[in-house]
């Protein structure tokens, strides 16, 4: 952890400020998700042949960016940034991770993106920090356990369909209470490929899909109290707008937080976590060659319905040819950030910093972030966030929840047999 002390706030902060500005006019048109999404068009179209038993690869034509101006840029501001300052070294991984996603992007419908994507986004194989296990041992896990208690947690999820337009309506109830009336607002829409989706301003629903009552908890806590909230945080820092935009290098721990926040809050569900690791599974099965059919039947196989076996796949094969050996990884980071982002919440309670977490809700930060920039907090360069999640509000309830945590996660299960459980007189 860097000193928090004025020396390591030179050169000028001003310097930086102007950095962090071209940063955010720098990489306005790099939009990754967009560039590598499918059209509508080829899901209903394959969904189609699906039904009538017909598994033909599907075919995605791209419009590849030239994005050579804004390369040069961002390596003109990391070239002109101070590593050695805060602010500067933020601003050269910052900008570095742009440049990387512009790379790829510029790529977009070969193989070649595939190891872009795996410098941001990570590999299944890669390791957990602290736990000597790996993306693909967690996600094997907890495709095991769901599995085993499948039958017994197994519920009838018509009886809790929950049309998109009656959630909407739930959503902005809630967030208007939240956050103020009308400051995020809540839309249907017809061609968005997710479920959902949040930025600073608006959340968005997929239509004519059947949402449970995990599904809006889930919603609340992952895109509305951690998505939007940072973004609406980041837009308040009076230095750094770029902590509004989510830019890549931040994907995991983003992610990470916002599956932790379902975890924290109680909304998540074993079948959530079961459908993050098959995605885990299907990047690796993609990456070992399988194509678009297989790892459509993959998550077939796992009892996903057909549109939600195809919506799978596709994530897969994002910006990438669909006839295997290649992947869009960025699915890799929301078990991988979960994990991490749990780790880092009982490390900060360990060393008695639960402050660190509150400040990686000033914007969109990575947990390194939330460490180096601690000078800049201090110095008030990065304000607080003016909006916390409720269980982050709640500090005691968190702590609780933390040290408890931090004490089971020494008793080794391996260890433990029946006859130990059978306390009493």
């Amino acid at each position: 952890m860097p000193a928090s002390t004025s020396a390591a706030l030179t050169p000028p902060l001003e310097h930086h400020a102007a950095l962090d500005k071209r940063l955010v006019a720098a990489v306005r048109r790099i939009r990754v998700l967009p560039t590598v999404a499918w059209p509508a068009a080829t899901e209903h179209a394959f969904l189609e042949r699906a039904q009538r038993g017909d598994l033909t690869l599907p075919r995605v034509d791209y419009a590849r960016p030239d994005l050579s101006r804004e390369r040069a840029e961002l390596e003109a501001i990391a070239a002109a940034a101070d590593p050695g300052h805060p602010a500067g070294a933020y601003l050269v991984r910052t900008a570095t991770s742009w440049r990387i996603a512009a790379e790829m992007l510029e790529a977009v419908g070969t193989r070649a993106v595939t190891a872009h994507a795996s410098v941001l986004y990570g590999r299944p194989g890669d390791a957990i920090p602290g736990g000597g296990v790996s993306n693909l041992d967690a996600a094997r896990h907890f495709v095991a356990v769901a599995d085993e208690l499948g039958a017994q947690l197994a519920v009838d999820e018509a009886a809790y369909c929950i049309p998109a337009e009656v959630l909407r309506d739930e959503l902005r109830a809630a967030l208007d209470a939240f956050f103020g009336k009308g400051r995020i607002a809540v839309e249907v829409d017809p061609d968005l490929t997710a479920k959902a989706a949040a930025g600073a301003a608006r959340i968005r629903l997929r239509a004519a899909t059947c949402f449970t009552a995990y599904d809006r908890h889930q919603l609340l806590a992952h895109e509305a109290f951690v998505h939007s909230l940072t973004a609406l945080n980041g837009r308040e820092q009076p230095y750094l707008a770029s902590l509004s935009r989510t830019s890549p290098r931040v994907t995991a721990t983003q992610e990470g937080l916002a599956v932790f926040a379902e975890l924290m809050s109680g909304s998540i569900d074993i079948a959530r976590l079961k459908r993050i690791s098959l995605r885990i599974l299907a990047i690796d099965m993609a990456l070992g060659g399988a194509d678009f059919v297989e790892v459509f039947r993959f998550f077939r196989d796992a009892g996903q319905t057909l549109a939600d076996s195809y919506n799978s796949a596709q994530r897969v094969f994002r910006g990438v040819p669909p006839d295997g050996g290649a992947a869009f990884t960025k699915d890799n980071v929301y078990l991988h950030g979960l994990l991490t982002v749990h780790t880092f919440f009982r490390w900060a309670l360990k060393h008695n910093r639960l402050d660190l977490t509150r400040r990686l809700f000033a914007g969109k930060m990575t947990l390194q972030d939330a460490l180096d920039l601690e000078p800049l907090f201090d110095a008030g360069f990065i304000a607080s966030p003016q909006y916390l999640p409720p269980w982050v509000s709640e500090a005691a309830g968190l702590a609780g929840k933390l040290a408890f945590s931090l004490f089971a996660n020494r008793i080794h299960m391996a260890e433990v047999d029946a006859a130990d459980l059978a306390l009493g007189p």
